[in-house]
């Protein structure tokens, strides 16, 4: 053959099985980066072709799929009481990317995940029926909480200690996810969500970590007695008042300056959330023990799924004495979510024994089969001694009863709780967070809960602002609501 002929037909060949390995390439590895890109019309087409599967809550679906007019996407999402339910459904849109429950849960509403085909379907590739999600929710307890809050800005979650079920979970103030389910018109919704300072589109409930400030004192508390430092909630603790933190000149100040706090018991110590006590006890324990007793109850936990990822709330590390007696108080940087104190709750209420906390209880096919029980799989562990725990319930009800947080009283039940009113901004020049953490037992009919609310903006006057003022009222109807 020809020398000239023999290179060109190498060359030739050589492109040839270039093309064949380019050809390859596309179809099994950027065909499907393709297939999966947001970008691509077709998956918006294929996902909105046919009505999605719900999100249920007490057996009524909260979500729809409501026929387009004069669009190739068939049908949008629709949402009944949206602004109630945002903070656990999330939104579907057909133009932004799913988040909360519609997001962790995308491909069985739209009928692509794997567990919902059969044998016929795998082989043929056909799209399967889509499934639904049954949440945990109790729809009056969420109400509750959603009425309580208002107009206030902050956040309340819920959980039965028991077995772990998120029973509210809401995020104020909130938005109507229908407003962001149709293409031609979220653009503008979305430009004025965000837009917004009070961030409606923020999960406070779940993904906003603020200092937690005397609430906080209960992890302090726990760490104290499980490490033997006081062995009974009624004895006298070692705590000067004032308190002057180490390496500094600056006492930590009690609010209420008449309260018996000198030496006082951590049960007196709660009741009048003395900070002296508990700063002085952080350092005393050293910020170690406090810090591992903190991750316990799942501080410093970057997967904390419900299945929605909660962001962690942080204990810190590689403080100094002062830092560290701060930490005690819930300042400094120490930092929780909501449903971490709605946890701590828990745990406590529960005898030591923290319940992983979940908001799905099944997920099923359309027919109603169940593909997954999430009730059956969560995790439990034991986290404080019981007597460590009942001693701790004891002096919370103490708090209630006598003590800062009375607005949280309910008859025919036994309540306890902690306050807390965080300092916010550069010596405190800001309004501060108001807290309260709490559980709840029915003397009638053996109901428990656990709760937490955070107020982090309201249009009480700075002097009025607490953690029994703002946000044990809200507990207070949340808990009366789960009780029933």
């Amino acid at each position: 053959m020809n020398k000239t002929i023999r290179r060109v037909s190498v060359f030739v060949l050589l492109l040839v099985l270039a093309l064949l390995v380019r050809a390859t390439w596309v179809q099994f590895y950027d065909g499907k980066a393709l297939a999966y890109d947001n970008d691509n019309r077709r998956n918006a087409i294929q996902t909105y072709s046919q009505p999605l599967g719900n999100i249920i809550v007490a057996g009524n679906a909260v979500t729809g799929s409501a026929r387009t007019a004069k669009s190739d996407l068939a049908y949008k999402r629709t949402y009944t009481d949206g602004k109630l339910y945002a903070a656990v459904t999330g939104y579907a849109s057909q133009a932004y990317a799913p988040t909360q429950l519609e997001g962790i849960y995308q491909d069985l509403l739209n009928g692509t995940d794997s567990k919902l085909k059969n044998v016929m379907d795998t082989l043929t590739g056909k799209r399967a029926d889509p499934g639904n999600v049954l949440t945990t929710i109790d729809p009056g307890v969420q109400k509750a909480a959603y009425r309580a809050l208002g107009d206030k800005k902050g956040a309340a979650v819920a959980v039965d200690p028991k077995t772990g079920k998120i029973l509210a979970a809401v995020s104020t103030p909130s938005y109507d996810p229908s407003s962001l389910t149709d293409a031609n018109t979220a653009g503008s919704a979305w430009k004025q969500l965000n837009a917004d300072k009070d961030k409606p589109l923020t999960n406070r409930a779940l993904r906003q970590p603020l200092p937690p400030g005397s609430t906080f004192k209960l992890v302090v508390a726990a760490a104290a007695l499980e490490n033997g430092l006081y062995k009974n909630v009624g004895d006298p603790t070692d705590s000067p008042d004032p308190y002057i933190m180490p390496g500094t000149t600056r006492p930590l100040a009690n609010e209420n300056k008449s309260a018996p706090c000198k030496n006082a018991s951590i049960r007196t110590a709660l009741r009048y959330s003395c900070n002296n006590v508990f700063g002085h006890m952080a350092v005393q324990l050293g910020q170690d023990k406090v810090k591992a007793m903190a991750e316990k109850f799942g501080f410093n936990n970057d997967h904390q799924d419900v299945p929605v990822r909660a962001y962690a709330s942080v204990y810190p590390s590689g403080m100094d004495k002062a830092q560290t007696a701060l930490s005690g108080i819930g300042q400094f940087d120490v930092t929780a979510t909501p449903l971490q104190m709605a946890m701590v709750s828990a745990a406590i209420a529960n005898g030591g024994k923290l319940v992983s906390p979940h908001m799905v209880s099944q997920i099923t096919d359309s027919g109603g089969d169940v593909l997954q029980n999430y009730d059956d799989s969560a995790d439990s562990k034991e986290i404080l001694s019981s007597a460590t725990a009942e001693q701790l319930q004891s002096a919370m009800e103490t708090v209630v009863k006598d003590g800062t947080g009375t607005n949280a009283l309910i008859d025919g039940a036994t309540v306890g709780g902690k306050t807390g009113t965080a300092q916010h901004g550069e010596n405190n020049s800001k309004t501060p967070y108001a807290w309260f953490t709490s559980f709840a037992k029915s003397d009638s009919n053996g109901k428990e809960v656990a709760v937490a609310v955070m107020v982090e903006q309201s249009d009480a006057a700075r002097s009025e602002v607490s953690g029994n003022g703002l946000a044990a009222p809200v507990a207070k109807a949340m808990m009366q609501a789960a009780l029933k």
